[in-house]
């Protein structure tokens, strides 16, 4: 197996946490403290992001599956809960079709979009890779020194930037400037790619941020094509990576799920 990076801590059944596109494992710092009390919380950098080498199966959904069977098969967990956010959420959810976890928790996932949607968000978040890219770490810190300056920054990302520190955005920045994953992983989404699921036989949960700028929400029509059965909420005040915007409800969001 890929020598995946992860923070583990906790008890409980274990419940698997995975980032976004371009985003690491420290994505969830806000909400892991709330978790642990009762579950056995593992957060993953996903290969090729964070701290994770590239992958050596190549980018996708299917050689993610083989690595999170692995990395299952060799950490002890059987059938985890997971949870993830934006390409985090669609892995999740590609997990629970394939029958791999026990309870699948989606915050914004992506794949669940249209055509012009899928362009949009790639291209949006493309931008934020570039300018993160051409904008020096010390400028980056001078910029996110203000609450403005950080809704400059990291505005279109999350709902309330101003509850960031700067040195949390300075290291997102640089985790998304030097990621390898990005292109390989925005790549899989050309031509006409959409997850159609249906997920069924476990729990799903769908969590979809009310400040997200990124990815539309679907219709809820939508929604139950993919999980029929599932449960979906809204997260209020919450931007594309809702984490750091409301961590308890997110935390509840996430135990709820994962029952």
């Amino acid at each position: 197996m890929d020598d995946v990076v992860y923070d583990r801590a906790g008890r409980g059944e274990p419940l698997v946490l995975i980032h976004g596109i371009g985003h690491r494992r420290q994505a969830w710092a806000p909400v892991f403290p709330l978790l642990t009390p009762h579950r056995d919380v593992i957060a993953v950098d996903l290969p090729g992001f964070g701290e994770s080498p590239e992958p050596s199966g190549g980018y996708g959904i299917e050689p993610a599956l083989v690595m999170f069977k692995e990395l299952f098969t060799d950490l002890g967990l059987g059938r985890p809960h997971v949870a993830g956010n934006s390409l985090g959420g669609l892995l999740s959810l590609a997990l629970g079709q394939a029958g791999l976890v026990r309870s699948v928790t989606a915050l914004s996932p992506a794949g669940l979009w249209t055509r012009r949607q899928k362009l949009y968000a790639i291209a949006t978040l493309k931008a934020h890779r570039s300018l993160a890219q051409r904008t020096p770490p010390h400028v980056v810190r001078r910029i996110a020194a203000t609450a403005a300056g950080r809704k400059a920054l990291v505005g279109m990302i999350v709902g309330r930037p101003e509850l960031l520190t700067p040195d949390v955005v300075v290291e997102d920045a640089r985790a998304l400037a030097t990621a390898p994953g990005f292109e390989p992983s925005a790549a899989q989404s050309r031509g006409d790619f959409r997850f159609t699921g249906p997920v069924t036989g476990v729990p799903v949960t769908v969590a979809w941020a009310e400040r997200d700028r990124i990815l539309a929400r679907p219709r809820l029509a939508e929604l139950r094509k993919v999980a029929p059965d599932g449960s979906f909420r809204l997260l209020p005040g919450c931007g594309h990576v809702p984490m750091n915007d409301d961590p308890e409800l997110v935390a509840k969001v996430l135990l709820d799920g994962s029952r």
